[in-house]
C-alpha cells in the first residue's frame, strides 16, 4: 500500500513479516471486517505509521481471510497487535487500545518521531540559520505534547534568538517536577540576557516615557527601540497601544511599522499570530 503500511498474505507473509523485521520493527495488525474494536484501533495505527515516517512498517492481516497466518502467529482474539523485529515476535496486545497506550508500546522500540528534526535543528542552528531551526522545534515541540527535552532545546534557542516573551512562555509551561538544573540554568540565561539586551537607549526611552505616558511619538520610538534590541512582543504592544488611541497615527506609518515587524518575525511565530489578530481586531 505504502512504504509504511502494508496488507498482508502467503504471497508476501515471509518477506514483509520476517526478513523486513531485519531492517525495521514491523508492527502486526491481526484484524476482520466483522470487529468493531479492529475499526477502532486501525486508524491509530495507521496515523502513527504516517507519523513516523517509515521507522516501522504496520502489516496488516485480514484474520478471516489469511487464516494460516493467524494462527501460526497463534492469534486467539481480535484485534491482536504484535510487535516484530528480527523475525522474533517481540511485544504487542489483544484489544483495542488508546493511542496513548499505543505510542508507549512503540517509543520503546522506536526513536521518537521527532528525534529527526531536533538533529536538524542542531545543524541549522550552526550554520546560522535560526530562523529554519526554530519552525523546526516549535513544531517537534508541539508534536510531542511539550516533551521536556524539546521544551529545553526550544527554549534555549529561543534565548539565542531574543525571543524572550516566547522562551519564557515555553519554560512556564515545564511541570514543577521536571524543573531541573537545565532548567534553573535557562532561567538564569534568560535573566541575564533580557537586562543585558536592553541599550541604554531603550532605558532612556522608558525612563522617558514614563514621566510621559501620553506621547505617542515617544511610545513609537521605544518600540522602535525594542525591536533593535530584540524585544519584538514589546515592540508590537508598544505600537498596538498607539494605534488603540489613533489607528491613523502617522498618517498610517505606525500600522506600517507594525505589520513589517510581524513580518520580520516570520511564518508561524507565535508573537506574529498574536499581534496580527490583535490588529486585525482592532481595525476590522
Amino acid at each position: 500500500m505504502t512504504d509504511y503500511i502494508v496488507n498482508i498474505d502467503e504471497s508476501n507473509a515471509m518477506r514483509m513479516l520476517i526478513e523486513e523485521s531485519n531492517v525495521r520493527p514491523v508492527v502486526v495488525d491481526f484484524w476482520a471486517d466483522w470487529c468493531g474494536p479492529c475499526k477502532t484501533l486501525m486508524p491509530i495505527l495507521e496515523k502513527l505509521a504516517h507519523e513516523y515516517a517509515g521507522a516501522f512498517l504496520l502489516a496488516k492481516v485480514n484474520a478471516d481471510e489469511q487464516q494460516n497466518i493467524a494462527g501460526q502467529f497463534g492469534v486467539r482474539s481480535l484485534p491482536t497487535v504484535m510487535v516484530i523485529q528480527n523475525g522474533q515476535p517481540v511485544d504487542g496486545f489483544a484489544g483495542a487500545q488508546p493511542e496513548a497506550q499505543v505510542r508507549e508500546l512503540l517509543q520503546k522500540y522506536l526513536p521518537s518521531p521527532w528525534a529527526a528534526a531536533l538533529e536538524e535543528a542542531a545543524r541549522l542552528m550552526q550554520a546560522g540559520d535560526q530562523q529554519a531551526a526554530l519552525t523546526l522545534l516549535r513544531k517537534a515541540y508541539d508534536d510531542s505534547n511539550q516533551d521536556l527535552d524539546i521544551a529545553l532545546n526550544l527554549a534555549h534557542v529561543l534565548i539565542q534568538c531574543n525571543r524572550f516573551a516566547e522562551a519564557e512562555t515555553v519554560l512556564e509551561n515545564i511541570r514543577f517536577v521536571d524543573r531541573d538544573a537545565r532548567y534553573e540554568q535557562l532561567m538564569a540565561e534568560l535573566a541575564l540576557k533580557q537586562e543585558a539586551s536592553k541599550s541604554p537607549e531603550t532605558a532612556a526611552l522608558e525612563a522617558e516615557l514614563a514621566s510621559d505616558a501620553d506621547n505617542l511619538d515617544l511610545r513609537v520610538d521605544l518600540a522602535v527601540q525594542y525591536s533593535v534590541d530584540g524585544h519584538h512582543a514589546d515592540a508590537l504592544e508598544q505600537l498596538m497601544l498607539v494605534l488603540k488611541v489613533n489607528r491613523d497615527h502617522n498618517n498610517g506609518g505606525t500600522k506600517k511599522r507594525m505589520l513589517d515587524i510581524i513580518a520580520s518575525l516570520g511564518k508561524g511565530d507565535p508573537i506574529a499570530v498574536d499581534y496580527q489578530r490583535k490588529l486585525f481586531g482592532l481595525l476590522y
